[in-house]
């Protein structure tokens, strides 16, 4: 069951507070969860984290945010750190179940914790990509998407290509087979991937559009086509996942948004790398008035 001690406006704390939460999806499951409160709430946020993140990755954004007057909700997906169920190979987490089902409960719960505001989405990666699948995505006001793209293998430059057709070519279907789910976290790539979450991406990130592979076969109901938000999303030269091509090629799963692209390049912050992961570094801090700025003109 999901951790009902919620708080209403003139309960909140006087002074900036964080609490770890529980939040029960309908697949079932239940979501370890931090919930962050301002002492004045200019709007609410939703940070959806990429494959295999766990939420303390992005602790610090998040408190950036609350110190700036917006209520925060992050997360692990089903399976994931401390959402983590029982033995990892019994899991039927997919990706499918991550964007239907937990982040739909998700929004739900920032709703409650953070009511009559506007609500934003704020998605890294996976967490930009699976939103579409959310029956309660109109509630959003906004998106703002980090490193999000399709993921396309062939559209990556060597070698990381090689790198990465090694991963999704061999590694995930081999450790799926010897040990029932992919043991990503032993060669760096995040945590421990349930099976049907690492086919998912392998199969996905082996066509153009990403999920629009599966549309009408494994996808049969989704929401790509109906959004029409306003959404940033950024990334960087130096991202050898989310490249300009793999932007593209993920927007154009979302036919009616309202998109806007802007590649942050290093040097123009002073900066040494960006990458795929580091947008949310505590080094990398001043890239994250980029958005503030989303959130004031959409708030």
């Amino acid at each position: 069951m999901s951790n009902l001690n919620l708080k209403t406006p003139s309960a909140l704390a006087s002074h900036p507070t964080q609490e770890t939460i529980q939040i029960a999806t309908k697949h079932p499951a239940t979501l370890a969860a931090t919930v962050f409160r301002p002492d004045t709430v200019k709007a609410a946020v939703m940070i959806a984290p990429a494959t295999g993140i766990k939420r303390q990755f992005y602790q610090n954004f998040a408190q950036y945010l609350m110190e700036h007057g917006y209520g925060v909700i992050s997360y692990d997906n089903e399976d994931i750190g401390e959402s983590m169920q029982g033995d990892l190979k019994y899991s039927n987490a997919s990706l499918i179940s991550w964007g239907r089902y937990d982040m739909t409960a998700v929004l739900d719960r920032l709703i409650q914790e953070f009511p009559n505001t506007s609500y934003h989405l704020v998605g890294h990666s996976a967490g930009g990509q699976l939103f579409g699948l959310m029956p309660n995505y109109h509630k959003f006001t906004s998106v703002f998407n980090v490193a999000c793209s399709s993921g396309q293998i062939r559209n990556m430059a060597m070698p990381y290509r090689a790198k990465a057709m090694w991963f999704m070519d061999v590694f995930i279907p081999v450790s799926n087979v010897l040990f029932g789910y992919t043991q990503s976290s032993k060669i760096g790539m995040g945590e421990d991937l349930p099976k049907n979450v690492a086919k998912q991406w392998r199969d996905w990130c082996n066509g153009a559009g990403y999920i629009k592979t599966a549309f009408g076969k494994t996808v049969k109901t989704h929401y790509y086509n109906e959004v029409n938000l306003p959404a940033m999303w950024v990334n960087a030269p130096d991202d050898d996942i989310a490249n300009d091509k793999n932007v593209a090629d993920m927007i154009r799963v979302f036919p009616n948004m309202q998109a806007t692209t802007q590649t942050l390049k290093p040097k123009d912050y002073g900066l040494q790398h960006i990458g795929h992961m580091k947008f949310f570094s505590r080094q990398n801090q001043l890239l994250w008035q980029q958005t503030l700025d989303w959130l004031h003109q959409h708030g």
